[in-house]
């Protein structure tokens, strides 16, 4: 008798439990409660390992590099003063060390800083991840670059990026591959204000921030997936990517590795690397993705 009443005991906690507010065994909530109050892309700036218990962990890093791709998490960024840049320290991200014809890297503006011209003949992208920045060129004229906006310099266009306070860049520079007589010029604009485009077969948002023309030999792609959406297409192709996801998290897929990432990740993609996306979570996923485009594979 002192069994079953144990018994009964147990199924009514276990049913009124269930029907609380939170659930028998419901997870905690993956959205913070003051998350609205905080700037957009924060996490990226700001991540954290998960789970918790592994924050702290001697050693452990999510960072992987492989022949024809590379996951750099957070914990393992190496910061050092850019050449040229003034109060400024960067992490390169990927390299031609890599295999990849192009440049990467964080920019970490403190108070009072101002960047360096990227060599001859290289172009340059920068995206405002954190803070602002004042775009200044030959002509006196200047821009204001806050979160989310971004900058395209062609190659040999001498500018300036000043910061007053402190800013983080998200920044890209290749070589450029000119064809024929088309030329590139000074693109200064803003995540919010592409159109969003068509993607037939497809679920996630696309926005593209440059021009879909002959002259520009790259482009940057801005995805969102909301919770559970993921790509359709099993991707295999012969461009190459640079990947920063700005917002969420999920599983990405390359070759027959799965690797679970989040915001503040950095993924490179080698031509011909089986890739895919699955968004989790609570939270749209976002990620901005290097692509390069329009000319000759040979």
């Amino acid at each position: 008798m002192r069994s079953l009443h144990l018994i009964v005991f147990i199924v009514i906690s276990l049913a009124k439990a269930s029907k609380s507010d939170d659930g028998f065994c419901s997870a905690p909530s993956l959205v913070e409660s003051d998350e609205k109050t905080k700037p957009i892309y924060w996490k990226a700036t700001n991540p954290t390992l998960s789970p918790s218990h592994l924050q702290d962990l001697p050693g452990f890093t999510r960072s992987v590099y492989k022949r024809d791709h590379a996951l750099i998490t957070p914990e393992s960024h190496v910061y050092s003063p850019l050449p040229d840049w003034k109060n400024t320290l960067g992490a390169y991200l990927i390299t031609p060390a890599t295999g990849s014809h192009f440049v990467m890297y964080l920019a970490k503006m403190k108070e009072m800083s101002s960047s360096g011209l990227p060599p001859q003949y290289i172009e340059r992208l920068v995206f405002v991840v954190e803070g602002a920045v004042t775009l200044t060129n030959t002509s006196s004229s200047s821009k204001t670059l806050t979160v989310d906006s971004y900058a395209y310099l062609p190659p040999n266009f001498h500018h300036s990026l000043d910061c007053v306070e402190s800013a983080t860049l998200v920044v890209f520079e290749r070589r450029y591959e000119h064809l024929g007589s088309h030329t590139t010029e000074l693109i200064v604009g803003s995540t919010d204000k592409q159109p969003l485009l068509e993607t037939p077969g497809e679920v996630f948002e696309l926005r593209k921030l440059l021009p879909v023309s002959l002259a520009y030999d790259f482009n940057i792609h801005i995805m969102d997936f909301q919770p559970g959406e993921f790509l359709n297409v099993k991707e295999v192709h012969y461009n190459q990517h640079g990947l920063l996801l700005l917002e969420g998290q999920g599983i990405y897929r390359l070759g027959d590795n799965w690797y679970p990432v989040q915001a503040g990740d950095v993924i490179w993609m080698a031509p011909f690397v089986p890739q895919w996306y699955a968004a989790l979570g609570k939270t749209r996923s976002r990620y901005l993705l290097y692509k390069d485009v329009n000319r000759n594979p040979l």
